[in-house]
């Protein structure tokens, strides 16, 4: 795989730390680390949120909330959840 590479780790790590960018190598085609970088960006996400340099209600978050959303018992926000569909349980859940 090294021989197909256009950019060398060490460039790529390099860019990330001078631009302030998380990095992570990982694979589409075997799936090493891809779980792993959609969590430390969540991870990141909920860090800002807590440390206060991500305002949710700020107009320029890039974060938007729709009307009737509904918060799931996690706490997770489910947009429209519910509406114009059955929905149905699961008993051995």
């Amino acid at each position: 795989m090294d021989a197909q590479r256009d950019v060398t780790y060490e460039e790529a790590k390099a860019f990330a730390e001078e631009n302030g960018l998380t990095f992570l190598e990982c694979s589409a085609k075997t799936g090493e680390n891809v779980e792993d970088a959609f969590l430390e960006t969540a991870r990141r996400i909920y860090q800002n949120i807590m440390d206060g340099s991500l305002d949710l209600n700020a107009a320029d978050s890039g974060v938007q909330s729709k009307q009737g959303a509904v918060t799931s018992s996690r706490g997770v926000h489910q947009p429209n959840a519910g509406e114009g569909r059955e929905t149905k349980k699961c008993l051995s859940c």
